[in-house]
């Protein structure tokens, strides 16, 4: 077993939840313990993340219930483990593709911050069409040797470890032939290039891999099945971007190797310096004003709340959240059922699309003019304007619209899927992407 949790721990209703979480608050909860520490005992606990598999670091609680257990964590304003790709898309995936040893070892790494991922899968001439990567990776003894370049990888610049997906058999048709690994960032062969976004922030990075090592031990899912298990991690990515909010702590621990430093300092001491940040400051342009509650307290601080054309949009963006915010539970029920995110995935990633657009105009309309000041005298400290620069992020970023719609198209509304005459034709023939040109 990867947790504490026993046969003999019931927790079927509200009840016996509040009172085992009470139970383990009363016994481990330390404000002077170090956040490693506490982590630790988190992640051993099965209370990190109680809604995955009780044998890997979960309790194998609904959500229903989960948020109970989370409910019980923010009166004492706990601190859960590090948010990101880590938790949202690499251990997911892991934890339905990889060996027993994989689980063990990497889930339990990125529950208690010790390691930081990336996801390595779009290339210059492969983002829809993501199965027209061309990066490969070839055998040499009990390692590959990758070569390709990767773009609009999220957080690559702090990360320890990549989700990477390559070609491993040029032969086989485009779909095949693609191997995941789990390669280590910090190596020669790796480097990492920032790309500055409009709003002058960079979420974004450029990977460029020239003769990169990844052990043969370190491919999950196995060798040549990598779609697959892409398809898992693209799937959860897009529960996650179209969730609306999920359910989790109150506050989150720092992950990666370089926050090693930070995990020294104690629990108690992290809480008081987020209260400190929380108090003011410019919110992050990535941080979408994106529900209605947000927009009536602004439209209120700015005397806007009585105007009808206002009050119709925020009524509009409320009502839109709140359905993105129910279809996301069936999403996460599929996966609850020992399935993974099905088309409801594309449905609230369209939905986060929309919504973010909306939001951008209500918002807009509710600053007038003041809207465009980008600097501290501005909404929101300038974090307003910064917001209507990347409001078109959501429909580009963890697949397009246009791939949505056409996953919708396929396999919900059963409409014919688009010709693809490159189906049944071997890679190395193809020209396609990069090739193309």
């Amino acid at each position: 077993m990867a947790t504490e949790t026993t046969t003999a721990e019931q927790l079927d209703t509200p009840s016996q939840v509040r009172s085992a979480v009470t139970a383990f608050i009363d016994e481990h909860w330390d404000p002077s313990a170090s956040l490693k520490d506490w982590l630790g005992v988190l992640a051993d606990s099965g209370w990190a993340v109680p809604q995955w598999p009780a044998q890997w670091f979960g309790k194998g609680l609904t959500n229903d219930l989960a948020a109970v257990a989370y409910d019980e964590f923010k009166k004492i304003n706990a601190v859960g483990p590090p948010p990101g790709l880590s938790r949202m898309l690499a251990a997911p995936t892991i934890i339905s593709h990889g060996t027993d040893e994989q689980r063990s070892a990497y889930v339990r790494r990125i529950l208690v911050g010790e390691d930081a991922w990336c996801q390595l899968f779009s290339e210059p001439g492969a983002g829809s069409d993501l199965a027209s990567l061309q990066t490969r990776a070839e055998l040499d003894g009990d390692e590959y040797v990758v070569n390709g370049q990767k773009v609009w990888t999220s957080g690559a610049m702090g990360s320890d470890v990549g989700m990477l997906i390559a070609r491993t058999d040029p032969d086989a048709v485009k779909h095949a032939g693609i191997t995941y690994f789990a390669i280590e960032m910090d190596q020669p062969g790796i480097e990492v290039r920032p790309l500055r976004q409009i709003t002058g922030e960079a979420h974004f990075a450029e990977v460029f891999l020239t003769d990169a090592r990844v052990s043969a031990d370190n491919i999950i899912g196995g060798l040549n099945n990598g779609w697959n298990v892409a398809r898992t991690t693209l799937a959860n990515e897009r529960v996650g971007l179209g969730g609306g909010g999920s359910l989790g702590f109150p506050l989150s621990a720092p992950g990666g190797r370089r926050s090693a430093q930070l995990l020294e300092q104690s629990v108690g001491e992290f809480v008081e310096s987020q209260k400190r940040a929380a108090t003011g400051g410019r919110v992050p342009a990535m941080m979408m004003v994106r529900n209605g509650e947000a927009l009536a307290k602004m439209a209120k601080s700015m005397g806007r709340d009585q105007d009808p054309a206002v009050r119709q949009g925020i009524a509009r963006v409320h009502a839109l959240t709140s359905l993105n915010r129910w279809n996301t539970l069936r999403a996460r029920a599929a996966v609850e059922a020992g399935g993974r995110p099905g088309p409801e995935a594309s449905l609230g990633k369209l939905m986060v699309s929309r919504i973010t657009r909306m939001s951008r105009d209500v918002g807009m309309e509710i600053a007038g003019p003041s809207g465009m000041l980008a600097g501290e005298d501005g909404p929101l400290h300038g974090a307003l304007a910064l917001q209507f620069l990347g409001a078109p992020a959501p429909s580009i970023y963890g697949g397009s619209d246009e791939v949505q719609h056409n996953i919708i198209g396929e396999r919900v509304l059963g409409l014919p899927r688009e010709p693809d005459a490159s189906k049944d034709v071997p890679f190395r023939s193809l020209r396609t992407g990069t090739q193309s040109q």
